[in-house]
């Protein structure tokens, strides 16, 4: 998969333009339910836009020298209610409250009937991509355990068989986007952090029916939250080993903002490839290249080359888009600079 040693990706989304999405209403939000009037273009023409700002964020990531580039999930109004509003069984219309991760009321869909996936919602998505670039490309869906827990559960009586219900939605899916053209296909499993006691009773069995029978290479991402809402952030991870049990081959974690101590990556099984965050996104301050060389070469200490792939903490929604792409830039000339130290230049 790699088109060389320590290619570079994204974790997944990449600012949307003011013209397209009301920023300044977003920045207090990760929406749950479907916020239709935040979209600054009105429906008629808003297909279009989104393919214009999803082109934008493809040619970012080309000239900052990405290797394995996304959509930057310009169609999605958080990374995962396109998805998970999708489904039948999922009322938006009349939704309910749960306690999200951050210990505050959520306002999140509620479920009133069995989930399942009626239709294809990101091979669109995956097929424009493809025909718009050259480099590897990778998609991203949320995760079943993490769509489990932000809804209001009004219809099952064990939260466990409607996780199930949502990995087989979702496993459907990514079979879809496989054939569409997806050369990497990523879960979000950012919830399975904050609750790892579920995460240890089914969170694992729910991933790999959602991964099953899907050609790789496949990635899960976990991490403590957007820095836009999530400022102070612990410097462990509570559920890390425990993906080794997983059918993924890669396991993407956020590392720079955290300061996480990059011994972590020995917990990996020599099976795993660590999409690494090295990009700090609670600063509007881009890294150097060498400052992300640095984050690279201490990650090498525990992590041979050959299964590194450095990357932002995060998805970059949030960031203004002038910022993101410097950070991208840097991420790319340190990696090289990295790779060019390797290769004994």
């Amino acid at each position: 998969m790699a088109p060389r040693l320590l290619p570079t990706t994204v974790v997944g989304s990449y600012p949307q333009p003011d013209w397209l999405i009301d920023r300044e209403r977003l920045s207090g939000m990760v929406p749950r339910v479907r916020v239709q009037d935040i979209w600054r273009v009105p429906p008629p023409r808003l297909a279009e836009a989104q393919d214009d700002a999803t082109i934008i964020a493809i040619r970012d990531m080309e000239r900052a020298g990405i290797d394995i580039i996304t959509d930057g999930e310009a169609r999605r109004e958080s990374y995962s209610n396109h998805f998970a509003t999708a489904l039948d069984g999922v009322d938006t219309e009349n939704p309910g409250e749960v306690i999200g991760r951050t210990g505050k009321v959520t306002v999140v869909p509620r479920i009133v009937g069995k989930v399942r996936r009626r239709e294809a919602v990101e091979r669109r998505d995956v097929e424009f991509l493809r025909r718009n670039t050259d480099r590897a490309i990778k998609i991203t869906i949320p995760g079943p355990f993490t769509m489990s827990l932000q809804c209001k559960n009004e219809f099952y009586d064990d939260d466990e068989e409607m996780a199930m219900d949502f990995a087989i939605a979702v496993n459907q899916e990514l079979h879809e986007l496989k054939a569409a053209g997806a050369d990497v296909i990523q879960l979000d499993e950012p919830w399975i952090q904050s609750f790892p006691e579920k995460g240890e009773r089914y969170g694992i069995k729910v991933i790999n029916r959602a991964l099953e029978g899907v050609p790789g290479p496949t990635a899960i991402h976990l991490c403590f939250g957007y820095a836009q809402v999530v400022k102070d952030k612990p410097s462990g991870y509570s559920f890390l080993p425990q993906l080794n049990d997983t059918i993924a081959d890669m396991i993407s974690i956020e590392a720079a903002q955290p300061r996480l101590d990059p011994a972590v990556l020995a917990q990996f099984s020599a099976e795993k490839s660590v999409i690494y965050g090295v990009l700090d996104l609670g600063t509007h301050s881009p890294e150097s290249p060498e400052e992300v060389a640095d984050r690279i070469r201490s990650a090498l200490r525990y992590i041979p080359a050959e299964r590194l792939i450095p990357a932002p903490d995060c998805g970059m929604k949030y960031l203004p888009r002038a910022v993101a792409f410097a950070k991208l830039k840097a991420l790319a000339d340190g990696a090289a600079i990295v790779r060019h130290q390797l290769s004994g230049g």
